[in-house]
């Protein structure tokens, strides 16, 4: 039996991985000038973090590679990348209390956590980028704190907690069909 769920995880991740991937290329983006953002591109990495840490960490880590292949900037790539640590903590918090997600207020308040700590590595990422002077003339002609703090930071704060709805809802009916043990569980949908 536990070989079988391991092989299933194993599966699992594999799948969020691959729509992980394709989300980048194909999904709509919301470009605020000089960022841009990739609708639902977080969905697999929080559906990942519901089930498992070595999931959440292993898709976050693919995910990553699916910007890349799309051609996205070496800036856009690293903040994929940054959604390991996001992941991690918050796959480890819900294994810690899988029953977090069970009320809205604490779905609110875990999804603003997580999400302010997305935006922070993403803020840290692209500062890297910013003072490096590696980034296009638009985020300097705009400053860093709009460019960065604003359009970086608030915006991811904003992304993130949209796309953590939207894997919300797809958990919500999924959760009950995944048949290994999973870390987190969420009240249905009324």
């Amino acid at each position: 039996m536990k070989q079988n769920n391991k092989l299933l995880s194993m599966v699992i991740a594999a799948l969020l991985c691959a729509i992980g991937i394709v989300i980048p290329m194909y999904a709509p983006k919301i470009v605020l000038e000089p960022a841009s953002f990739t609708l639902a591109s977080h969905v697999p990495v929080f559906i990942a973090m519901f089930i498992s840490p070595f999931v959440a960490i292993s898709v976050a880590l693919i995910t990553s590679f699916g910007f890349m292949l799309s051609g996205f900037p070496t800036v856009v790539v690293l903040r994929a990348l940054s959604h390991i640590v996001f992941a991690a903590v918050g796959s480890y918090v819900l294994k810690k209390n899988g029953k977090l997600l069970l009320t809205t207020k604490n779905k609110a308040i875990f999804g603003f956590l997580i999400s302010i700590l997305h935006a922070l590595c993403e803020v840290v990422v692209v500062t890297f980028f910013y003072f490096g002077s590696n980034m296009t003339t638009s985020w300097y002609d705009k400053g860093y704190l709009f460019s960065v703090i604003g359009l970086v930071g608030i915006g991811t704060l904003i992304h993130s907690m949209v796309d953590l709805g939207i894997a919300l809802f797809v958990w919500s009916p999924l959760q009950n069909i995944i048949s290994i043990p999973v870390s987190a569980r969420v009240a249905k949908r009324q």
